[in-house]
């Protein structure tokens, strides 16, 4: 595999020591399931099959098939955890890397990498792939993949095929919309703006926030053995919300919309596979949904604090939004939406799809 540079180096002059960061999650991060040498090579050779053969899948489905055969050319990275969390330690640098203050306190820089080494250690063991649309590659994390196959007893060459299905729809999505990921860093990076403008205090309290919950969990879950001890009533939900003004919240509800468009897009269309090239796509859904619904423990805590519950309720607005305009005026018609920024629907969108038919389609 190509090496994945994290290109920021550690230094006063930065707000992150990013290779720090990289550090910190491989030193923490568990390797996740063993397996023979001949069962991980099966499982990487399963997964480059998969991702290869998704597109074809995916084109069928939505009718994007200029942009189906675009993803095909994509690179599709099978990696460990440890490599996942050096790709996005890279996103993170060329995204917002020199928006986010540089630490006041000594040795602050280090510091930073260390506490977001441990933030991408816990995410690492969470993702099963990811496109990153800003580098235009395909990560899948094989022992993730693996983990959960096994653990839900799931037919491992239709669950394989099947995370693919979903990441490699974003491919798609942002192949018909060549616009969406310059669309998307400029809207993030306003928001990140606008918060350092407001004060370094805020960025630094939001991550410190973080950091020292997860942290708490943490120890707390290394002092008891007990599944149901009290760290459970801890937390809140995604903390950043907390820290900003009303404008950067509604800034924040309109990417919150995009990722929803996407994430609910992809859930629809791994599910639409035909099922007589993937029997156990409803079994496989079922049994997914059940395990994410009902986490326990410290993951229950740790998913409000790091907002990935928030992001769970992006996949289920977003499919909501997509089966209804689809109902309406079928996948030609949601088609629109990579047309340009302004057919997105909006937050008030989502909530309502008929809305969004009204105003693109008349």
């Amino acid at each position: 595999m190509t090496e994945l540079n994290v290109g920021a180096a550690a230094g006063e002059s930065t707000p992150v020591d990013w290779d720090a960061a990289v550090r910190r999650a491989a030193m923490l991060a568990p390797p996740g399931p063993s397996g023979t040498p001949a069962d991980l090579r099966a499982l990487v050779e399963v997964l480059r099959r998969s991702a290869a053969e998704a597109p074809a899948h995916i084109a069928e489905i939505t009718g994007l098939h200029e942009a189906a055969a675009q993803a095909e050319e994509v690179p599709v990275f099978v990696v460990d955890r440890p490599r996942w969390s050096e790709a996005n330690a890279t996103m993170f640098a060329s995204l917002i890397g020199d928006l986010m203050p540089v630490p006041s306190m000594p040795a602050g820089a280090r510091l930073a990498g260390e506490e977001m080494g441990v933030i991408l250690a816990i995410l690492s063991t969470k993702v099963l792939g990811q496109y990153d649309p800003f580098a235009q590659r395909l990560l899948l994390v094989a022992p993730n993949v693996r983990k959960v196959e096994r653990e839900l007893e799931l037919d491992v060459m239709d669950f394989r095929l099947w995370v693919c299905l979903h990441e490699q729809t974003h491919a798609v999505q942002f192949a018909a919309a060549p616009w969406l990921a310059d669309h998307l860093r400029e809207r993030m990076r306003s928001l990140i703006s606008t918060m350092a403008q407001a004060g370094s205090s805020t960025l630094e309290q939001a991550f410190r926030s973080a950091v020292d919950q997860v942290t708490s969990l943490v120890r707390s879950a290394e002092a008891t053995d007990d599944a149901d001890n009290p760290v459970r009533g801890a937390g809140g939900g995604p903390l950043i919300e907390s820290f900003l003004t009303e404008d950067q919240r509604d800034d924040l509800a309109g990417i919150v919309a995009v990722m929803s468009l996407l994430e609910g897009h992809a859930d629809v269309v791994m599910d639409a596979v035909d099922p007589a090239r993937l029997p156990s796509v409803r079994h496989i859904r079922k049994a997914f949904d059940r395990r994410r619904d009902t986490p326990t423990g410290l993951d229950h805590i740790l998913r409000r604090v790091l907002g990935m519950d928030a992001k769970l309720a992006q996949y289920r607005d977003g499919a909501a939004f997509v089966r209804a305009v689809v109902d309406q005026v079928g996948h030609d018609g949601l088609a629109a939406v990579w047309s340009g920024p302004e057919q997105l629907p909006t937050a008030g969108e989502i909530a309502d799809p008929a809305s969004w038919v009204q105003r693109v389609h008349g």
